[in-house]
């Protein structure tokens, strides 16, 4: 039996196909025109296709031996996930990064910070010893200044263009962002030469 790996739908499931493909795992189907969630792979493999968020709970629990998704959302798993980061994919380079309204400066009292990346947040913000009130948004993060539900805002930043058509500025950076290869942790040795296989070929096609 291969490996079934599990991959973040949208975005990254188109970048990170012809990078499997070129390691030899391709679905047996288009994905694409598929309103399935399961698919089964050259080479005995399988993929499952779910949201981002869900992918480091499938890997972690042994539902998936392996993962792709973003830096991003293994941060905001929590440090304590039980499964292994094994590659840098180098996909969707980004950065993960504090930003606020263009001319202000943080004072010196709580913050109010609007984010979907809680944890990262949380973690970071305890980092630097600010005392912060987190208000989690789901989308339309860049108006919460603008609105005055928020002082300041922890969000991916890609070209800044959305920042800065909100009157925003980027400040500081919390993590640099790509997507990775995860892999679970009995997989690794269960599985350890398919689990190799895997990270040495897409090593090779990363590198060309």
């Amino acid at each position: 039996m291969g490996l079934t790996i599990a991959l973040n739908r949208g975005r990254i499931l188109k970048e990170c196909l012809p990078l499997l493909a070129a390691a030899g795992i391709e679905p047996l189907e288009d994905i694409h025109s598929s309103r399935k969630l399961v698919f089964e792979a050259t080479g005995g493999h399988r993929f499952i296709v779910m949201r981002g968020s869900d992918v480091p709970t499938y890997v972690e629990y042994g539902a998936a031996d392996v993962g792709i998704t973003g830096k991003d959302t293994i941060l905001e798993y929590g440090q304590g996930a039980r499964f292994y980061e094994r590659l840098d994919l180098g996909l969707g380079r980004c950065k993960l990064m504090t930003a606020m309204p263009e001319g202000e400066e943080l004072g010196d009292g709580p913050l109010r910070v609007g984010t979907k990346f809680v944890n990262v947040s949380r973690t970071y913000f305890e980092s630097i010893n600010r005392h912060v009130t987190l208000i989690p948004l789901a989308g339309a993060i860049e108006i919460a200044p603008i609105m005055g539900l928020a002082d300041l805002i922890v969000d991916i930043v890609d070209t800044g263009n959305t920042l800065k058509a909100n009157g925003l500025s980027a400040r500081e950076t919390i993590a640099d962002i790509s997507t990775r290869l995860i892999v679970n942790r009995a997989a690794q040795k269960t599985k350890f030469d398919l689990v190799q296989n895997l990270v040495s070929t897409l090593r090779e096609v990363v590198a060309a």
